[in-house]
């Protein structure tokens, strides 16, 4: 089969031919339709993250249908529709596995990381840790769904009831978190690269109630900041944006160094926390989501062998949405 390895020597991918997987009692084998570009991708052959898997299949936001299954199998059946996202295995029996917190997993297992994932044209992955898609998104709609999505979604829950959201960094992930926002009731301001327009017009046209630049002041005091981009910059901004009590929750993997920033943005019971991962209780919540509100997904298409060039536009911040890579 065709994928696309990253070896740990060049961000850029190199197209190669490797054996079909071949999964094991517990796993799917998958036929892939579509996998999602992520940051966290970037991310990883960027050198940004640490030990991945020498030479690793990158890839998170996967779809596609269920070719064979491990004997162990149960809840799928050849030719089922499947997503496989970043999670792809937890110990089960640290302490918090046992207190219902996979995410933070001791000794967890990520697709495209330290697991091959779905720059190909097949792939395997524990069952257990896979989710049955809406009927209402096509296989390219739904791959972002996967990541962006399902981190959007925690994201947003870490915010608690807050009413009125700044989301910094408007992309892959804020574009879908900022429709269930505007779907809750909730008030959206949207904070993009200065000077970004296009963004910005995006983010209006979904909703968002106001968009500007990162650089600028909503004309509201935000409950509470919602930060995509990776930038420790924003963080400060943030804070100086956000009411007393207000939080900031930082939701990529990895970010740039924060600056110093004076008490008095801390101070009046502000916070500042991050996201880790997902849990599969979190999947199978944002799919109900999903699958109640008509979100409009934002995708870019490249063949597969365009891998590198999808990193490239993502790194660059030429797209609009998210990239998806597409194996027919």
């Amino acid at each position: 089969m065709r994928a696309m390895l990253y070896d740990g020597t060049s961000p850029l991918l190199r197209e190669a031919e490797v054996p079909d997987p071949v999964p094991d009692d517990d796993d799917l084998l998958i036929d892939v339709h579509a996998c999602g570009v992520c940051r966290t991708d970037l991310h990883v052959v960027d050198g940004d993250l640490a030990q991945p898997k020498h030479p690793v299949i990158p890839g998170h936001e996967i779809v596609g249908t269920v070719a064979a299954l491990g004997r162990n199998v149960t809840g799928f059946a050849p030719g089922d529709r499947v997503g496989v996202p970043w999670l792809g295995h937890t110990c089960g029996h640290c302490r918090y596995c046992a207190e219902h917190r996979e995410n933070l997993c001791d000794a967890p297992g990520f697709t495209g990381y330290t697991i091959d994932g779905g720059y190909a044209e097949r792939t395997v992955a524990n069952s257990r840790y896979c989710f049955h898609l809406p009927d209402r998104y096509g296989d390219v709609e739904a791959a972002p769904l996967l990541c962006a999505g399902l981190i959007g979604y925690r994201t947003l829950a870490m915010a608690g009831d807050a009413e009125r959201i700044g989301i910094y960094g408007f992309g892959a992930a804020a574009h879908i978190v900022a429709q269930i926002a505007k779907h809750q009731g909730r008030t959206v301001y949207a904070f993009t690269r200065p000077g970004d327009a296009a963004a910005q017009q995006f983010a209006r046209r979904l909703g968002a109630a106001w968009a500007g630049g990162s650089d600028e002041r909503a004309p509201d005091e935000l409950d509470a900041a919602l930060l995509f981009a990776p930038v420790g910059a924003l963080v400060p901004a943030a804070l100086g944006s956000v009411a007393k009590g207000g939080i900031v929750v930082c939701g990529g993997i990895h970010m740039s160094d924060i600056p110093s920033f004076p008490y008095a943005l801390l101070w009046e019971e502000r916070s500042v926390v991050s996201v880790a991962n997902l849990t599969r209780d979190d999947g199978v919540a944002f799919m109900e989501i999903a699958a109640r509100y008509p979100l409009e997904i934002e995708t870019t298409r490249y063949p597969l062998a365009d891998a590198n060039r999808a990193l490239s536009d993502l790194r660059d911040g030429r797209l609009t949405g998210a990239a998806v890579l597409t194996m027919r």
